[in-house]
């Protein structure tokens, strides 16, 4: 980016504290009723409802395959609990009224983050579509099928890949080899040792770079251009991946139902989702608007080291800027969201329906993540600690709350924190968390 574009960009005074490493909160000008865009958005609910079909047919092959799956019927879900502890605690520390929820992705079956939802549906698309058209898999036939060995040696003949930091590598990874495809994960230099390792323990071919994330997906598409039976997971434009995510929309709404947590005009729903490239909150966020339209507010929390979505959002260029254009390193403790640029696919989906975005300092993702595991007997991986990532914008937020009416009904408000990943994290990867919180 020339010096004269940088200098015009600096004047936006959220593109200016994100740039000097700030604490940084932007609300969105462009946030319209969802009512008006439903329609003229370029992802529908029919897509979103084919993918939670599509999720359904594969559930007794899951169960079968994933035995920790079978108590939900082979559906990947997690739990949504009640975090009445912690929320004195962000009170404390300035957290406006309502009451807090954890949104526990971070224990998501298979593959313990948000990424299992996505990914594992991805990789299934891919799979019955090739399945069908190779007359192996009939409309209507229990899928269940898919254990057998018939299967495995088709799908042995073909590769999936993809680039990744570490969480959607995981997901994508360990549905692929499951189901026999030779599978390959590209993983940046931010990705943790642990990820690796577990990756080729399931079988998986890890193909490690010194650079970036960027790096990682650049080659991990060149190198599978050039396989006619290859297949890329591309995290940075994929519908399949965002529509996977988004079938939790209606999900979280039957788990608010059947727990009692009303959510309409007076009963506001304010969620807050942990962001780096921005498939997995993007798609998340989308579903919420399609379950809930104008009663939830959907905000995306970014490290200061790697805002790429707080950029690409607040300039309007999406992809066509990255946090090293503004002088940024990109290197955070929070590994699942050291991306530098954003997806533009999501930029723009959001455009009209991100209420905003929030940075933090990585400072504070090991207190919150000690903090919830004693207050709640929780674990979560530090770059899910983001998800608290509102809390210190609550003066921000308070301004949000006045300029949309809500100020009467926040009483009677749910926050949710989405907490995207941690179950997977050995017990020694832990203990390390926990002695270096401690050392702060």
């Amino acid at each position: 980016m020339d010096k004269v574009n940088l200098e015009k960009l600096l004047q936006n005074p959220a593109v200016a504290a994100a740039a000097s490493l700030k604490e940084t909160a932007w609300l969105n000008p462009g946030l319209r009723p969802f009512a008006q865009v439903r329609e003229q958005l370029p992802v529908t609910w029919e897509q979103v409802e084919e993918a939670r079909q599509r999720l359904e047919r594969f559930a007794p092959y899951l169960s079968q395959v994933f035995p920790e799956t079978a108590p939900a019927g082979g559906l990947i879900e997690s739990p949504l609990k009640p975090i009445p502890n912690m929320e004195k605690l962000l009170r404390q520390q300035g957290a406006l009224q309502g009451k807090w929820l954890l949104k526990m992705d971070s224990h998501l079956p298979v593959a313990g983050s948000i990424k299992a939802r996505g990914g594992i549906h991805e990789v299934l698309k891919h799979s019955e579509d090739l399945a069908l058209a190779a007359g192996l898999l009939h409309k209507g036939e229990s899928y269940a099928c898919l254990a057998r060995p018939e299967f495995r040696e088709f799908f042995s003949r073909y590769t999936v890949q993809v680039g990744s930091t570490g969480n959607l590598g995981l997901s994508i990874g360990i549905m692929s080899a499951q189901l026999g495809y030779h599978a390959v994960v590209h993983m940046s230099a931010d990705a943790k040792q642990w990820k690796k390792d577990l990756l080729r323990a399931k079988g998986v071919t890890v193909v490690e770079y010194a650079s970036d994330y960027g790096k990682a997906v650049e080659e991990g598409r060149r190198l599978s251009q050039q396989d006619p039976n290859s297949y890329f997971v591309d995290d940075e434009n994929s519908l399949d991946l965002f529509l996977g995510y988004a079938v939790a929309g209606e999900r979280l709404k039957k788990q608010m139902k059947e727990q009692n947590i009303p959510v309409d005009k007076t009963h506001p729903l304010f969620v807050y989702l942990p962001c780096g490239i921005g498939g997995a909150p993007g798609g998340v966020a989308f579903g919420l608007k399609m379950a809930f339209g104008e009663n939830v507010h959907c905000f995306f929390t970014e490290p200061t080291h790697a805002c790429c979505m707080l950029l690409g959002m607040a300039t309007g260029l999406h992809d066509g800027i990255s946090v090293g254009d503004v002088g940024i390193d990109g290197k955070t403790q929070a590994d699942g969201l050291a991306v530098g640029r954003p997806s533009a696919f999501v930029g723009k989906v959001m455009e009209p329906m991100l209420s905003g975005v929030f940075t933090l300092s990585d400072s504070r993702l090991l207190p919150w993540m000690r903090a919830l595991l004693q207050e709640e007997g929780i674990f979560i991986e530090p770059s899910a600690c983001a998800a608290f990532g509102a809390v210190p914008h609550s003066g921000t937020l308070k301004e949000y709350v006045l300029a949309h009416g809500l100020e009467p009904f926040m009483a009677n408000a749910a926050h949710l924190a989405w907490a995207t990943g941690g179950s997977l994290v050995p017990s020694s990867v832990r203990e390390e968390y926990l002695q270096a919180a401690n050392s702060l």
